[in-house]
C-alpha cells in the first residue's frame, strides 16, 4: 500500500472521529437542554441533601504560611 492511500485512510479515519465526537457533544447537550428550570432545581437541591456536611470554618485558614 503507498504512503498516500495510506495517509488518506489515517486522515480519513480521523475526520471520523472527529464527527463522531461531535454528535456525542451534540446529543449530551440536547440531553442537558431538555430539563426546565425547575427539574433542574430539584435535582440540585436532591443532590445537595445527598451530599456530606461540609467541615466547620471557626478557625480562619492558615495556607501559605510557614513557621
Amino acid at each position: 500500500m503507498s504512503w498516500r492511500k495510506v495517509l488518506g485512510l489515517l486522515g480519513l479515519a480521523g475526520f471520523a472521529g472527529v464527527a463522531a465526537t461531535g454528535v456525542v457533544i451534540v446529543r449530551a447537550e440536547r440531553r442537558r437542554r431538555a430539563y426546565t428550570s425547575e427539574e433542574i432545581r430539584d435535582r440540585l437541591h436532591a443532590r445537595l441533601a445527598e451530599s456530606p456536611p461540609a467541615p466547620a470554618r471557626d478557625a480562619p485558614a492558615q495556607a501559605g504560611r510557614h513557621s
